[in-house]
């Protein structure tokens, strides 16, 4: 199985990415293929239309599109501003619909206060539904994520570090359902026809 994780903050002094290197890095003891995209250092501009008329702009988004299309399930990772998901994020999502289809997706939220990103990973789950995917109910919340890596972006809290199993158990049991549930379906389709 392939996971892909979508980075969706590109602030300067931004704190998600830690989660999201540290998620990546637990995926990958687990023998999980990870695929990291960085918003920040794959940007796309702000969606004028679906298929854009800038040669450049295109062969970008279809690389991303083939990144996004070759992950069986899917990370979202997104700080909470003004109690929602970063735009930068609903910006790549507004590019895509086939990548995400019946895929199932989990949500990782990070704040700076103690809510850990609740308003933002409730909003998210629900993009994730009208993406025709399937968002895992669990919820990985990093409340006052400033503190939580050190340096070198490993962990300092043990609650943190709980939580990150807890949530990857939950998400790769479900990804792993739902995978073998569309494999299966394929396969009976092809049957038929």
């Amino acid at each position: 199985m392939k996971v892909a994780i979508l980075v969706g903050s590109v602030r300067i002094g931004r704190q998600s990415h830690k989660i999201a290197h540290h998620v990546e890095r637990r995926l990958q003891e687990r023998g999980i293929a990870v695929d990291l995209i960085d918003l920040a250092a794959d940007p796309l501009p702000i969606l004028e239309e679906r298929s854009g008329r800038d040669p450049e702009l295109q062969a970008r988004v279809e690389r991303l599109s083939a990144r996004l299309q070759a992950a069986d399930a899917l990370l979202l990772v997104t700080p909470e501003y003004h109690g929602s998901f970063s735009g930068v994020l609903k910006n790549a999502l507004d590019y895509f619909w086939e990548e995400f289809n019946r895929k199932p997706i989990g949500v990782v939220a990070v704040s700076a206060g103690k809510m850990g990103g609740i308003n933002a990973s409730t909003q998210l789950q629900h993009v994730i539904l009208s993406l025709g995917a399937f968002p895992l109910p669990t919820k990985l919340l990093v409340p006052e994520v400033q503190s939580v890596f050190d340096e070198s972006l490993q962990v300092k809290s043990e609650p943190v570090a709980k939580l990150t199993t807890r949530f990857l158990e939950e998400f790769l049991w479900f990804a792993h359902a739902v995978v073998q549930a569309k494999r299966a379906t394929q396969s009976s389709w092809l049957s038929v026809a």
